[in-house]
């Protein structure tokens, strides 16, 4: 299956899910469910954006009578009349009566007056009341991550939480007899176990909430028993290996007994071909290969935007642009995802290749910030199709 036509398919099963209100201290990188509307005027009132004075508008020389002080949180009580200043702080309200914030690196001040060496022009180092933000306007839409940069507008904006779709469950489940834990002493035959990690890392980046992370031996019984108590608890199945035709790959008739049905199997991609994708009324489960490089790969094909688009996300596919290939790259029979780092000059966008693209290169996702998609065919590849990752 042509890798376009399968994440159609994962993201036509994708539903959103349920929405809940969450606190901004405790949302970021979630995803928002609803838009967020101004409650009032940002800021909500005039103010100065310097240290100075403020003045009524006018010309330079001029000797004004410092009649108070305007600082943040403290508004001035004075009217500013003609031949008068108040003294300001940046963010400080504008009193009454000033029109124009002169900064004091152009005042001399004595003895109570303060004299001038600047014009000042109306409206000069003022921030305008709704300058930012009006009341009433959305300032953010349904479907948004939210970085730092959107809790602090939705804060502004005069919200305590926003509503969310719920963080997806995911049940990571790395299959095989040969795992060894991270660091464990390996005998003859047996691997670190670096799938169970690498996946739970990426399916937390992509907003989701852990409920298991296992290893399955390869046995039948194991692995009906790992994935019966997987659906139970999660909205999203992530299994790496098993999903092949060997006689010890057992996910694939576990899954059909317990109801799941196929999507998917075997994608038209390299590293990645005997990925599996189904789902089980709103659960979805993905069957990745057992390669760590494949199981990356398929994971951010695939997984991930699933994972977005649970979350309600807006754009749960990145987009491609066009790249010219610093080294040519040998078509294959399958689309290839290469990995490669991205970088743009002058308007043009070009790709490199991070070394030895093997699917056993596990070397070759270090540093890697892109995937160059290398249609099938002979002969090499000068341009691709390029994402961000």
């Amino acid at each position: 299956m042509p890798i376009a036509q399968a994440r159609k398919l994962v993201l036509a099963a994708s539903v959103k899910l349920p929405e809940t209100p969450v606190p901004l201290g405790i949302a970021l990188d979630r995803v928002l469910a609803r838009d967020v509307v101004a409650a009032a005027d940002v800021p909500p009132f005039g103010n100065s954006a310097m240290d100075g004075f403020a003045v009524h508008h006018g010309a330079s020389s001029r000797t004004l009578r410092i009649v108070g002080e305007s600082r943040a949180g403290t508004p001035a009580t004075a009217v500013v009349g003609a031949g008068e200043a108040v003294r300001i702080s940046t963010g400080a309200a504008l009193p009454p009566g000033a029109d124009a914030v002169i900064r004091v690196e152009d005042t001399s001040e004595h003895d109570g007056e303060v004299t001038l060496s600047a014009a000042v022009p109306a409206g000069h180092n003022i921030r305008a009341a709704g300058e930012d933000l009006r009341a009433g306007t959305t300032v953010l839409r349904a479907g948004t991550p939210l970085g730092p940069a959107e809790l602090a507008i939705a804060i502004g904006a005069g919200l305590g939480e926003v509503v969310c779709a719920r963080a997806p469950r995911v049940a990571v489940l790395s299959t095989g007899d040969e795992l060894r834990p991270p660091g464990a002493p390996l005998g003859p035959g047996e691997i670190h176990n670096s799938n169970a990690v690498m996946l739970a890392a990426l399916a937390h980046r992509a907003g989701a909430e852990l409920t298991t992370v296992e290893q399955v031996h390869d046995d039948p019984d194991s692995t009906a028993r790992a994935f019966a108590a997987a659906l139970e608890q999660a909205d999203v199945v992530i299994a790496s290996g098993g999903v092949s035709v060997g006689p010890h790959d057992h996910v694939k008739p576990a899954l059909a007994a317990l109801g799941v049905e196929q999507r998917f199997w075997r994608v038209d991609l390299q590293p990645g071909k005997p990925t599996w994708f189904g789902a089980r009324g709103e659960r979805l489960v993905f069957g990745l290969p057992g390669n760590p490089v494949s199981s990356f790969v398929t994971f951010m094909l695939f997984a991930r935007p699933a994972l977005l688009a649970l979350q309600g996300h807006a754009q749960p596919l990145p987009p491609r642009a066009q790249a010219q290939l610093t080294q040519p790259l040998r078509r294959r029979d399958r689309e290839q995802a290469a990995r490669v780092r991205l970088t743009e000059a002058e308007g043009v966008l070009r790709a490199t290749p991070t070394g030895a693209q093997g699917s056993h290169i596990t070397a070759s996702l270090t540093g890697a910030d892109g995937f160059a998609f290398v249609p099938s065919g002979d002969g090499d590849a000068t341009t691709a199709a390029v994402e961000r990752i």
